[in-house]
């Protein structure tokens, strides 16, 4: 399967994006990922890349967007951080994603046990990491609904944070850059944000943080679904 190009990448919406990574999730799940010639893709990007996608996610080991969503070389932007924070470089680098290189659609993923989140939980504190950690604290204090244990030995409590920080980060995103607002609000690219199941290799779609990745002319089709 060859990687995407200039064309490939310009007849994507978003919503055929986010498809292709739910398919290439599922095909994931169900060890039924594309066989792929990667030295061919070397070859394809060798002058220019055009990705359909730009993944916010975990630095955690087992949470390779690549792999997860069953994508090539040139295909998904990966922006990688320990928690998956929102910062200034962050929001940078997808609106290079978007704006300058095209990508359709941004992703937050996070994912089930998360060292991050449980450092943020538990109030770690370590040089650099602290302020790291402090951009995650929000999503705990605004977690109110586990009452006792509320630390990282309490599974429940460490997914609630965990849930609660990625629907933060994409509201996060949509305020903090006017360039990636605008367009979610234009149909030129969709965010929705994930969570990623480090036991079954499973991606769950936030679907109330889904915010644009309808044209015009998806919306009109699915306005005429509804009153149909």
């Amino acid at each position: 399967m060859r990687t995407h190009d200039k064309v490939s990448q310009a007849g994507l919406t978003p919503a055929t994006t986010l498809q292709f990574l739910k398919e290439g999730n599922q095909r994931f799940v169900g060890n039924l990922r594309i066989n792929r010639n990667l030295l061919a893709q070397v070859n394809d990007t060798r002058d220019g890349q055009w990705p359909m996608a730009a993944i916010v996610s975990c630095m955690d080991s087992r949470t390779s967007a690549e792999l997860i969503f069953d994508q090539g070389l040139g295909d998904i932007f990966s922006i990688r951080l320990a928690g998956n924070v929102i910062s200034d470089n962050v929001l940078g680098s997808l609106e290079y994603a978007t704006k300058v290189a095209g990508s359709k659609f941004i992703v937050v993923l996070g994912h089930t046990k998360c060292g991050a989140i449980k450092g943020a939980c538990d109030g770690v504190q370590m040089g650099n990491l602290t302020g790291l950690l402090n951009k995650i604290r929000p999503a705990v204090l605004q977690e109110q609904t586990i009452k006792t244990e509320r630390n990282s030995h309490n599974p429940a409590f460490v997914d609630a944070v965990s849930h609660i920080h990625v629907e933060r980060s994409v509201q996060a995103i949509l305020e903090q850059s006017s360039i990636l607002d605008e367009m979610v609000k234009n149909g030129e690219i969709g965010i929705i944000g994930a969570m990623y199941d480090v036991e079954t290799g499973e991606v769950s779609w936030m679907d109330d943080t889904l915010n644009g990745g309808l044209t015009l002319a998806e919306r009109r089709a699915e306005a005429f679904a509804v009153n149909a």
